[in-house]
């Protein structure tokens, strides 16, 4: 950046207003000091005037006009004699310090007068500025009585000089310090523009720096990088949810294809034709399946349901979920329970609530070998009384270093890969817990996985009291449905 365009910034111009408001303060105060400097030293010099002019006034009266004389030449004559006087009869000096009587207060009738005056021998005299009050007395003589006032002259000056010079000095202090601290504004400004331009190139691993000073920039800085890093997150998730969808569907596309083509040849039996379009059916419900996740995904990431949210029982959720997959846990041979106290209440959106609730339950029975068991429990926690959904199975758990990538897209652990699914079932369970400001965590059950959904509280909950629920009569499904292999997470 040119020099010049410093006087263009906003920091250049705040600066100056700044300055001009502190100019204005200084020479509020200077000018007050003045005044009241100057105004004191000038009252001070007419109040000497009126009483020696009240005393000679009184030595007047007493000892008349010549006693008056004698009083004036007596006090002109004191060395370093600050006071002026004149006695003049028609205007012929008689006594005093002045050799004549003022040009300047001739012709006028005020009683006080400023004027100048001479001072010194023949050859050395100096013009010296006086204040002075006169009298006119009977007979034509006039009394002038007053003070040099070259040193009064002399402070305000000085004081009116000094005015000028903080005025000028402030000036160029508040300039040069605007400048400076433009340019260093503009420096670290500079500093996140670079950045950005690069980020806006393609590198999204920049960050812009923070120097540790804790002023706004670095907090702008710290926002901005935090914000950065959720691009970054973002842009790593699309990229990564493109190449799944391209990774695990094109699989899926495959076989459909191959299925659908297969029940194009002629040579296969109307049974085999029958078989092959209905295979591909269930291979189509599938796609369709796993893009309703993401759809739901993304409404819940989105907050597409937030205002549905309404309080919503736990318990009652929990009870639905048991009549639905009690059935499906027993033809796999696996024991379902299902324990939680009553009117545990969230504030949700109930359909998302059951939705991932529902995916909990169908992961744990998935990965649950025959003869384990499954714990689906609602409680509030010990320590902060939130509400919480957990699942509790015995299968072979998730090793710890994989359970905060498990929560995203189309991620499968290894061991998971021979086995159907799409990875969408925790992300989904994850977007709905971030939807309800809810905290998920996966533990070690020792031996299986321990999901807990955290809830925020709404109200304080019943007493802590376990118990197994009644179960409701509710109508009973053709057969019992299957778990959803395609809902399900890893």
């Amino acid at each position: 950046m040119r020099f010049l365009d410093v006087f263009r910034t906003a920091t250049f111009r705040l600066a100056f207003a700044y300055l001009c408001l502190f100019a204005v303060s200084v020479m509020l105060l200077l000018g007050f000091i003045y005044w009241r400097t100057a105004g004191f030293m000038a009252t001070q010099s007419d109040e000497t005037i009126r009483a020696e002019v009240q005393g000679l006034a009184e030595q007047y009266k007493r000892r008349g006009i010549f006693g008056l004389q004698s009083i004036i030449i007596e006090r002109s004559s004191r060395v370093g004699q600050r006071s002026l006087y004149l006695l003049s009869q028609h205007g012929t000096p008689l006594a005093g310090n002045l050799s004549q009587w003022p040009p300047d207060a001739v012709e006028t009738a005020k009683e006080w007068i400023n004027f100048s005056y001479e001072r010194g021998v023949e050859g050395d005299k100096e013009v010296r500025p006086g204040r002075a009050f006169q009298v006119q007395l009977p007979l034509g003589y006039k009394l002038l009585v007053g003070r040099d006032t070259k040193e009064v002259n002399a402070v305000e000056s000085t004081i009116r000089t000094t005015l000028l010079w903080a005025l000028a000095i402030t000036g160029f202090f508040g300039v040069a310090g605007g400048v400076w601290i433009s340019r260093n504004v503009i420096k670290r400004l500079e500093i996140i523009n670079r950045t950005s331009r690069e980020i806006m190139s393609g590198d999204l691993t920049r960050r812009i720096p923070v120097r540790g000073n804790r002023d706004e920039l670095d907090d702008l800085a710290t926002n901005l990088n935090q914000m950065l890093e959720q691009i970054e997150r973002l842009m790593m998730g699309m990229r990564e949810v493109a190449d799944n969808i391209a990774h695990d569907l094109r699989t899926p596309l495959n076989r459909l294809r191959n299925k659908l083509e297969g029940a194009l040849i002629g040579h296969a039996s109307r049974e085999e034709t029958m078989q092959a379009l209905e295979s591909a059916i269930a291979e189509a419900d599938g796609l369709i399946s796993t893009f309703n996740s993401l759809l739901l995904i993304a409404e819940a990431e989105t907050g597409a349901h937030r205002d549905a949210l309404e309080q919503v029982d736990l318990s009652e959720v929990v009870h639905d979920i048991a009549d639905l997959y009690e059935p499906a846990a027993e033809d796999r041979g696996i024991t379902l329970k299902f324990v939680a106290p009553s009117h545990v209440r969230v504030r949700g959106n109930r359909s998302l609530l059951a939705r991932a609730a529902a995916n909990l339950v169908e992961n744990a029975l998935k990965y649950t070998p025959h003869g384990g068991a499954v714990t689906v429990a609602v409680g509030v926690g010990v320590h902060d009384d939130r509400p919480m959904l957990s699942v509790r199975d015995s299968g072979p758990g998730i090793p710890e270093a994989d359970r905060e990538r498990v929560l995203d897209r189309f991620v499968r652990l290894e061991r998971s890969r021979n086995t159907p699914g799409s990875g969408l079932g925790l992300s989904l369970v994850a977007a709905v817990a971030r939807m309800h400001e809810a905290t998920i965590t996966l533990e070690d059950a020792k031996p299986g996985l321990l999901a807990t959904l955290s809830f925020p509280q709404v109200e304080e909950a019943q007493p802590h009291v376990i118990a197994v629920l009644p179960r409701r009569v509710l109508p009973a499904p053709a057969k019992a449905p299957p778990i959803r292999e395609t809902e399900t997470q890893v």
